[in-house]
């Protein structure tokens, strides 16, 4: 077996808008977090309740156990660094309930979040997937599906990709976990599902990534598996040129995604910020080691499919939206689908003195900056 032959890069990604990651839970109003001072408190229960009096009294006790722990809090207590909260996030929910949820960032163990190599190897996986759709002149064909919804395009992945674990392509890429960064980079982000005639459906609070934040993580390339001992072992794979035009091939699927998503937004009033956003992103001219990624909560069923492959056959996307059940609510045969898109908003009062809700930020946009070892 020869020497290894990788290629290492460096990874500065820095996010352009709010990125979620999720963990799956949620923390509550006044048992998890407090609201104060325009900012969201996520209390560390453990300190807090040492911090009582007499906690060993029954009555005491039993007090405690009734009580939401925020209600133990007073204003003198709010003062960033204390050891009764876990961080303090910017921003506040807009629904202030008892038990009102915040969707969890995903952090280590001490409250830094981070993106997990597999997220960033998972948008890598979609973007290639898109791209080698049209090089390998693949087709939308029903007949090619599979039955169970979590595998109807394994086939077509098979093909892509490779026919077994042992022959996938992404088995010569390996992305690491990035470097985490401090809980102060995070922000309490207010989302909706938003509709073409405006925003619909409750609110969703969210801990999210800032804008402007850089992470930074490494990419390896094992070029060992494209080698002449490979082929004689029968593990030789395909899409070595993919592989190597990350960059380019991550911006054209980033291009034309941006281009829907401009001419999606359009339509919508208050949308103005987001169409501003979008229109940059349009513009971008970056070098040849820099890429636009968009990964994470809310980006939406395009942006972790075929996306436009599948949709450029208009009976094949008719067929799977009926089988698989993907659209929610009542739909019409030739509607548009995804019909809906998630995004940040906020209050603003007009000049007339009331208060409007406005659709501020797309969610997952990411620059990635590749640069050899």
């Amino acid at each position: 077996m020869p020497d290894y032959d990788y290629k290492l890069y460096n990874l500065k990604i820095t996010t352009i808008t709010p990125l979620h990651i999720g963990t799956g839970r949620a923390l509550l109003h006044e048992y998890d977090y407090a609201v104060y001072d325009k900012k969201t408190w996520v209390i560390n229960q453990s300190a807090l309740l040492e911090a009582q009096k007499n906690i060993d009294d029954p009555k005491v006790a039993q007090r405690l156990a009734t009580i939401p722990p925020a209600q133990l809090l007073t204003d003198e207590d709010f003062v960033e660094g204390s050891k009764l909260f876990r961080y303090v996030l910017k921003g506040r929910p807009r629904s202030q309930g008892e038990g009102i949820e915040v969707q969890e960032q995903f952090k280590d163990v001490f409250e830094h979040p981070y993106i997990p190599g597999s997220s960033l190897k998972g948008a890598l996986r979609t973007v290639i997937g898109w791209y080698a759709w049209k090089e390998l002149k693949l087709e939308p064909d029903t007949s090619l599906l599979k039955p169970r919804k979590e595998w109807a395009g394994s086939t077509y992945e098979q093909n892509i990709f490779g026919r077994d674990p042992n022959h996938d392509l992404l088995r010569a890429l390996h992305v690491s976990d990035s470097d985490p960064q401090d809980a102060s980079c995070l922000s309490l982000m207010n989302v909706r599902v938003i509709n073409p005639g405006g925003a619909e459906g409750a609110p969703v609070q969210m801990e999210a990534v800032s804008p402007d934040i850089t992470f930074t993580a490494t990419l390896k390339l094992d070029l060992a598996l494209y080698s002449d001992w490979a082929k004689k072992n029968q593990l030789r794979l395909s899409g070595e040129n993919w592989l190597k035009n990350i960059p380019k091939i991550a911006n054209e699927r980033a291009q034309e995604r941006i281009a829907a998503e401009l001419e999606w937004f359009k339509g919508l009033k208050k949308a103005g910020h987001v169409l501003s956003i979008y229109d940059q992103l349009r513009r971008s001219n970056l070098p040849e080691n820099q890429f636009i990624l968009r990964l994470g909560w809310g980006t939406g069923w395009d942006d972790k499919t075929f996306g436009s492959r599948l949709q450029a056959d208009d009976d094949f996307m008719e067929y799977i939206i009926e089988h698989y059940r993907l659209a929610k609510g009542k739909r019409e045969a030739g509607d548009a689908f995804p019909s809906s898109r998630r995004a940040v908003v906020q209050l603003q009062r007009s000049t007339d003195g009331a208060v409007e809700e406005t659709i501020a930020r797309p969610l997952g946009w990411l620059l990635v900056e590749m640069n050899p070892v």
